[in-house]
């Protein structure tokens, strides 16, 4: 016996040892390769260029915290369904610096790779297969996708630390500082600047390089970030341009100041500046506001975002059959789970189409809409008749009649068409909370925009999708803001939000207004415009109204009742949760609490 087990333990060594052999044997050539290696040969520079593109958010996903968007469920614009998801916790107000998510690694790991990246890439050996040109396209590449991670962490946390070189192991950590927002912008703008000057303004070959950054995706990061920097919570400042002193007065251990201690209004002029040359190079490069064949308000918004890097768009991910997103957005009954809830206020906050009034002006104390006589709404009753391009149908509720053609393209109501059939979403229809359901829409209410009628989850039939990080609208938006900001409501302030006004079809904007008129204009233009697309809570927040719009109750429908299309019950209205936001707290995220105590430099965001 004892011989036994010597020969059994001899056979697992020999087993263990020819298993080593075949392991290291069996490993692909370039799992074991050096930087130098991967930047000696074309094809692994290209490779590593690449995967730095994967450490940009899939910010289609508001329901996975890998998906890294919590952000529209987290705005006034949904309500998701399900109660562990992170949107939900910051709703409540119970999230904390201890609860990281996978905002914060995520980020640096690009920016650690967007850095070796640069550090190597005249390593690249020239050939006929790679020209001068086509490396410095990639260098380009990179300092757009160096400048866009730092962007999307300043969005977050505020003041960050600038990261411009691949940090050794052996580093001290504890010099790695937060610097001013002011720094943090300028390292953002020179990097724009320099992509922009290796980049084409277009793909030579949008089929093959769809996803890569041209120049006019950096001219458009570069405009949106001096807006930002422009905007009162950059600048330390209240909503009613008074300091904030709680920001004005927030500077690191060493006593220096991370915000501006006073505004600068030339800052305005800067950021129109940067989105108007961002209009019109790519304009004349080709790129232009999308509208369908037809010239139809709501097939060119629906199809603005279902028709892949379309002329509209000016930097993209493809997130291919975006199933997750999805399944979030499809109703119950049609194999979706019914999970992105628009929020009754955003509904109500669609425009008329006749006149461009406002249906509701605002609330009474117990919800209640205070109707805007003027507009032509009505709350009650049931469509005679159906719109003559079938926006609605016969039947339909009152309240959705008439109402700005975007509103048809984003958002599914009860009794709208949606793929095969119209919706149900009364407690017994369809796509209600039926008997045992847990997964149904919380508002009465469903996010259309971006989800494809071609799908049909039940049957495993998906579309290639994609996620627009800039698009030449929120340019025309962008300019029209800081314009205002600057000079006032002047003939080109008009003339852009007119022309988003005009491919949704709607009418123009009143003329003579104030210039505290047009700004209320422009932010409710961008709250329509950009409805979903991570726009609404980092506007909130930088238009320092976030202390209003993400606190208080958020309504929807009387979703647990219904027997019917027509039954009046339905309708009511309803709180689906009541939030919580903390000020000043809630204006930033905290920095991961393992990152305080890992380098002593760090200051926490307030109030964490």
């Amino acid at each position: 016996m004892k011989r036994f087990k010597i020969l059994y333990i001899l056979f697992l060594l020999l087993a263990i040892t020819a298993s080593c052999k075949r392991d290291f044997l069996d490993k692909t050539p370039d799992e074991d390769l050096s930087i130098d290696d991967v930047f000696s040969q074309r094809n692994y520079a290209e490779q590593f260029l690449t995967n730095i593109y994967t450490h940009l958010p899939n910010e289609s996903n508001n329901r996975d915290d890998w998906g890294r968007d919590p952000f529209v469920g987290a705005s006034d614009e949904i309500e998701i369904t399900w109660l562990d998801v992170y949107a939900n916790q910051m709703n409540s107000g119970a999230w904390n610096a201890s609860d990281e998510r996978g905002m914060w690694h995520p980020v640096w790991q690009g920016i650690r790779k967007a850095n070796i990246f640069l550090e190597n890439a005249e390593k690249i050996p020239l050939s006929d297969h790679l020209t001068k040109e086509d490396r410095d396209h990639w260098i380009g590449e990179a300092h757009f996708l160096r400048a866009f991670l730092h962007f999307l962490h300043m969005r977050l946390y505020g003041p960050i630390p600038i990261v411009n070189r691949s940090l050794p192991l052996n580093e001290d950590f504890s010099m790695i500082k937060r610097q001013p927002i002011t720094e943090c912008v300028e390292f953002v703008v020179n990097e724009c600047d320099q992509a922009a000057a290796l980049l084409p303004i277009q793909l030579a070959n949008p089929s093959l390089d769809a996803g890569r950054a041209t120049r006019a995706a950096a001219l458009a990061l570069k405009a949106r970030v001096l807006l930002y920097m422009a905007s009162p919570l950059w600048n330390a400042l209240n909503e009613d341009g008074t300091k904030d002193p709680n920001l004005s007065d927030f500077s690191d251990k060493d006593g220096a100041h991370l915000f501006p201690q006073s505004p600068n209004a030339d800052r305005w002029h800067v950021a129109a500046d940067a989105a108007k040359a961002c209009i019109d190079e790519t304009e004349a490069a080709g790129y232009k506001l999308y509208k369908s064949s037809d010239g139809d308000p709501v097939n060119s918004y629906q199809e603005l975002f279902l028709k892949n890097n379309n002329s509209e768009v000016l930097f993209a991910t493809n997130i291919f059959q975006a199933q997750n997103f999805e399944r979030q957005a499809s109703p119950n009954g049609m194999g979706g789970f019914s999970g992105l809830g628009v929020s009754q206020e955003l509904v109500d906050a669609y425009e008329m189409q006749a006149n461009g009034e406002r249906p509701i002006l605002g609330y009474h104390a117990d919800g209640s809409p205070i109707i805007n006589p003027a507009s032509g709404y009505v709350e009650t009753g049931y469509a005679s008749s159906p719109h003559p391009k079938l926006y609605y149908r016969v039947d339909t509720r009152n309240m959705y009649v008439g109402r700005d053609p975007r509103f048809y393209a984003s958002v599914n109501f009860n009794g709208q068409y949606w793929r095969t059939r119209r919706v149900e979403f009364w407690k017994s229809g369809l796509d209600g909370v039926g008997a045992g359901k847990t997964d149904y829409t919380k508002t009465g209410y469903l996010v259309k925009k971006g989800s494809s009628p071609a799908v049909r989850i039940q049957n495993n039939v998906w579309d290639v999708e994609t996620w627009i990080y800039f698009r030449l609208g929120e340019q025309y938006l962008n300019y029209a803001e800081a314009r205002n900001e600057d000079v006032g409501p002047d003939a080109d302030v008009y003339k852009y939000i007119n022309a988003i006004r005009e491919r949704a079809g709607m009418p123009h904007l009143p003329v003579g207004l104030s210039k505290e008129a047009m700004r209320e204009r422009i932010r409710h233009e961008r709250r329509i415009e950009l409805a979903f697309e991570t726009h609404r809570y980092f506007d909130a927040h930088r238009w320092k109204i976030a202390d209003q719009t993400e606190s208080g109750e958020i309504h929807g429908l009387n979703v647990q009742v219904g027997t019917s299309l027509k039954d009046d019950n339905f309708y009511q209205r309803r709180v689906v949760e009541k939030r919580v936001f903390d000020n000043p707290k809630h204006y930033f995220w905290p920095i991961p609490q393992p990152e305080i105590e890992r380098n002593p430099a760090f200051i926490q965001n307030l109030g964490w």
